[in-house]
């Protein structure tokens, strides 16, 4: 049993560090065109639409809605 988990470890973290190399990648690549990661550029984010909310889209809380990747850099 002892086996199962550690395999199950295993592969938990082979996920973690692709996801986690996969989110770096689009980060280098938004850096060299200049553009927040999180709303690539556009300076909002949209959300699918809910019963509890009217609207969709809001201001990118990553850049303050500037779309540029300074803003977001400096915001972490």
């Amino acid at each position: 049993m002892k086996n199962d988990e550690v395999k199950k470890m295993g592969l938990l973290n082979s996920f973690n560090q692709w996801k986690e190399a996969r989110y770096q990648n689009h980060v280098s690549t938004m850096k060299e065109q200049g553009k927040c990661p999180d709303c690539e550029g556009r300076g909002y984010t949209v959300y699918p639409y809910n019963e509890f909310a009217y609207f969709n889209s809001f201001e990118c809380p990553g850049c303050q809605g500037s779309g540029h990747y300074a803003d977001w850099e400096e915001m972490r």
